[in-house]
């Protein structure tokens, strides 16, 4: 399986999965929000701005060297895991089993949402702004394409946490596949230009809880606030929530 723990075989296989993945989900969102006439599009519009071609141009590039970069970790877990060093696994035993797969799930969620928070926030520091996290904010209004549309410091950073969980924390294998996938959705999503959930989603628990494009899109336009990546915890904690509650 991936090359049969050879590390290069497995690497370029991921590559190809993980540009794959983007290309098709940022792909399918710029379709259905940018290419359509807007009154076709069941989605509340956050710009008055058209992406420019120069914008989605800077977004693919960094998004497809960031998929490089991101393979390297999670091939060194595959190739770890194929010869029995880490803890993922494929078989569910009994109730507790089946009962444990979410909570790993959230587990992982809440910990790279955690990580995200405060290593996102560290790189709004005038010292590591330039030098990591000033490519990412070139999109001032972001499209799908940004979803990993980050300098190779900061994608370098942010790829490591999970793969390194997997080694010590137990996952199903198709948990772990649901976490990568729901984290590409979400940061393609909350990247577009267009709030997709139903108001009364934003505006009820889920809104006040989850972060959605209404909230991470203040960020790249308002810049000082907003610093979570699935979650509204930590911005609520530490004052750092510039969201208000949105009117019914």
């Amino acid at each position: 399986m991936f090359g049969d723990g050879n590390f290069w075989t497995t690497y370029a296989f991921l590559v190809v999965i993980i540009v794959a993945r983007y290309f098709m989900i940022a792909g399918f969102f710029h379709y259905y929000l940018w290419m359509r006439p807007a009154d076709k599009v069941k989605a509340v519009r956050l710009t008055r701005h058209n992406p420019t071609r120069a914008t989605i141009r800077h977004e693919i590039i960094m998004s497809t060297i960031s998929a490089f970069i991101y393979a390297a970790p999670a091939a060194w877990v595959m190739v770890m895991w194929e010869n029995g060093g880490t803890a993922l696994y494929t078989e569910v035993n009994g109730l507790l089993g089946w009962l444990y797969i979410p909570v790993s799930i959230l587990i992982f969620l809440f910990a790279n949402d955690a990580f995200f928070y405060w290593t996102h926030r560290a790189m709004h520091h005038p010292k590591l702004y330039n030098l990591m996290h000033r490519t990412h904010h070139k999109s001032k209004q972001p499209t799908p394409w940004a979803a990993f549309s980050f300098h190779p410091t900061e994608a370098l950073l942010e790829s490591w946490l999970l793969p390194v969980m997997a080694i010590f924390i137990p996952i199903h294998v198709g948990a772990a596949l649901f976490v990568l996938m729901a984290m590409t959705v979400t940061s393609v999503t909350n990247h577009a230009g267009w709030e997709i959930l139903p108001r009364s989603w934003v505006k009820g628990w889920i809104g006040d809880n989850i972060i959605s494009a209404t909230h991470h899109n203040m960020h790249h336009t308002k810049f000082n606030g907003n610093y979570g990546l699935h979650f509204r915890l930590w911005d609520k904690l530490m004052g750092t929530d510039i969201m208000k509650p949105v009117k019914k």
